[in-house]
């Protein structure tokens, strides 16, 4: 018999996020973000939710655009770090040795040294509460070559991806790939 946990963001797992931003003064910004997912194939767009009162938040507004740079398994020191202080009293990029470039798209710094990176125009804020929910169109979503696989695909086996676990607060790895998505379930189909 299950038991009930009541209304609580338990939601299991979600990513590890790093939402890059240029602050009002022009310097390059970056939070841990873990409210976030896929939420449109045409255009192609994610949601990331971000609290008003995050140094973030003012960026992105009056940016209207953000990236989010993909940490590994060996960013999460990093990738803590930066989502326990607020950019406007830590130089985040300074104090991690982490490297800010420019995204040649949007306005919007992303992390050199994360293998993934997806650089977003914000297409919609929607103020839901306690956070807002940032819709970001994707421009275009840079890898690392060595997270790909033969196909070109991202490979998570290789691209080791943080992924975070509501409730607990733990950081978590990726595991080997179980079956072959659309194909699996066909046993079923008759």
């Amino acid at each position: 018999m299950k038991q009930s946990l009541g209304a609580k963001t338990l939601a299991q797992p979600t990513p590890v996020w790093v939402i890059g931003s240029y602050d009002a003064a022009g310097k390059p910004n970056m939070m841990t973000a873990a409210w976030g997912g896929i939420c449109c194939s045409k255009p192609p767009c994610l949601a990331v939710s971000v609290r008003a009162e995050r140094h973030t938040y003012a960026a992105v507004m009056a940016r209207k655009a953000f990236t989010v740079s993909v940490p590994s398994e060996r960013h999460v020191d990093e990738a803590d770090y930066v989502g326990m202080v607020s950019g406007a009293t830590a130089d985040k990029f300074a104090v991690t040795g982490l490297t800010p470039v420019r995204s040649e798209l949007v306005d919007a710094p992303y992390v050199e040294e994360f293998p993934l990176v997806i650089e977003c125009r914000l297409l919609q804020a929607l103020d839901l509460g306690a956070h807002t929910q940032f819709i970001g169109e994707i421009l275009d979503v840079k890898a690392d070559a060595d997270i790909l696989d033969a196909e070109g695909n991202i490979d998570l086996t290789r691209l080791l991806p943080l992924i975070f676990s509501p409730g607990s607060s733990k950081y978590h790895g990726v595991g080997p790939a179980l079956a072959q998505a659309f194909s699996a379930g066909k046993k079923f189909s008759g």
